[in-house]
C-alpha cells in the first residue's frame, strides 16, 4: 500500500496543495502519514513536530524526523522562514493559544497550510436547534465532556481570525462528506453552510495585497 493510500481523505487535498520538493513542517503529525507521503510521492524535504509518544515512536519508525514539543509553547526551535510550508491538520481547535499557533506558523512558514471542522455546517447547526443539545457527527464525534475541540469555530470566524493575527487567506477548499466514496469532495457554493471540513492556505500579511480566494 502506498503512503498516498494512508491518508485521510482531507489530507490528500492538503498534500495535492504542497508543491513537490517543498520544505515542509507538519504540527501535530501524529504517526506521520501526511510526512510519508510528501516525501515519498512529492519529494519533499519534511520535519514534524508531535505531544505524543506514540505518534512520534510510528513516526521514527517510518525514517521521519520529528521532535516532541508542544504547540502551545511556540516554534522557538525553528528559525523563522525555514519552511516552504507549515502545516496544522485539524489541530487548531485542541490548542490553547491558536493565535500563538498561527503567528508562529506565519513566522516559521512562507505559507501555512491549516484545515479544521467547519461548526457553522447546517447539521451542526440544526442538531442545536432541533434536539437542544451539543452537535455530534461525523466531523465532530465527541460529546461535549470528552471532545478536544476547546474553540469551535466557522469558516467565517477563521478568515476574521486570520486577519486579526496579521495573516491573508489565499485560498480556501470548503470540503463536505461524500457518501458514495466514503471521502470528501469540494463545495463551491454557500461554503459557510454545506462544508463540513475546510483547508486553508494562509500567508502574512505583510507585503500582500491578494485578498485571497474565499467563498462567502
Amino acid at each position: 500500500m502506498t503512503a498516498a493510500h494512508l491518508l485521510r481523505s482531507d489530507l490528500r487535498f492538503v498534500g495535492e496543495l504542497v508543491p513537490e520538493g517543498s520544505r515542509v513542517l507538519d504540527l501535530g503529525c501524529g504517526g506521520g502519514d501526511l510526512l510519508a507521503y510528501l516525501r515519498d510521492e512529492r519529494g519533499c524535504r519534511v520535519r514534524g513536530v508531535e505531544l505524543t509518544a506514540a505518534g512520534i515512536a510510528q513516526s521514527i519508525s517510518r525514517g521521519l524526523s520529528v521532535v516532541q514539543d508542544d504547540l502551545d509553547c511556540g516554534l522557538a526551535g525553528f528559525p523563522s522562514r525555514s519552511f516552504d510550508l507549515v502545516i496544522l491538520s485539524q489541530t487548531l481547535q485542541v490548542v490553547r493559544n491558536p493565535a500563538l499557533v498561527l503567528r508562529e506558523m506565519l513566522r516559521v512558514g512562507e505559507r501555512a497550510v491549516l484545515s479544521f471542522p467547519n461548526f457553522g455546517h447546517w447539521r451542526v447547526r440544526g442538531y442545536l436547534a432541533l434536539r437542544g443539545r451539543m452537535p455530534v457527527s461525523r466531523t465532530i464525534p465527541y460529546s461535549w465532556f470528552d471532545t478536544p475541540n476547546i474553540h469551535h469555530t466557522t469558516l467565517k470566524d477563521f478568515r476574521e481570525f486570520v486577519t486579526a493575527n496579521g495573516g491573508v487567506v489565499l485560498k480556501e477548499i470548503a470540503l463536505a462528506s461524500n457518501t458514495r466514496t466514503d471521502g470528501v469532495h469540494a463545495v463551491h457554493v454557500g461554503a459557510n453552510l454545506r462544508a463540513e471540513l475546510a483547508v486553508a492556505i494562509v500567508t502574512s500579511a505583510t507585503g500582500t495585497t491578494d485578498g485571497g480566494d474565499t467563498d462567502a
